[in-house]
């Protein structure tokens, strides 16, 4: 090696040292300079109205309430999954009101996994258990195992 390279290896080498002991420095400094946080001490709050306060108490779970809210909020559905509906059985298609009183008023249901229809008065009985038990001009009142239901007309579906 010459004395040219050994010199220009050496400078190098010494331009190498003062960047690495320049960012050290700046390091220490760094670290010196960032003031510690304030020690804080408690405040007694005075003067609010009672309901600005308030109490928590923690909530009283049984194991199957905890059970449920687990699986109702499971990390591990798809994003945007939610529980599905329970599809009403029947689809009100239209009513017939009566114009005089000797006339009972009728409706026209239609199931929606069959496509089968009935026409139903006040006080029917079809699939064993559903009763009719009011009808209303685009709306019929159902009864079926003690729960009653309401089925509007979707007109909606008639224009497209």
């Amino acid at each position: 090696m010459s004395e040219t390279q050994r010199n220009l290896f050496n400078n190098r080498r010494a331009g190498d040292l003062w960047i690495t002991g320049a960012f050290i420095l700046l390091a220490i400094v760094c670290m010196v300079s960032v003031p510690s946080p304030p020690e804080l001490e408690p405040v007694e709050v005075s003067g609010l109205p009672r309901d600005c306060v308030r109490q928590v108490t923690p909530g009283v779970f049984d194991a199957e309430t905890f059970k449920r809210m687990i699986i109702d909020n499971n990390l591990f559905r798809p994003l945007g999954w939610r529980p599905s509906r329970s599809v009403e059985p029947y689809r009100l298609i239209g009513t017939i009101l009566p114009r005089s009183a000797n006339t009972p008023p009728k409706a026209i249901l239609q199931t929606t996994a069959g496509n089968q229809t009935y026409i139903v008065t006040l006080g029917d009985k079809f699939d064993g258990e559903t009763e009719i038990v009011e009808i209303q001009p685009k709306q019929v009142t159902l009864s079926s195992k003690g729960q009653q239901r309401l089925l509007f007309l979707n007109a909606a579906r008639w224009l497209q």
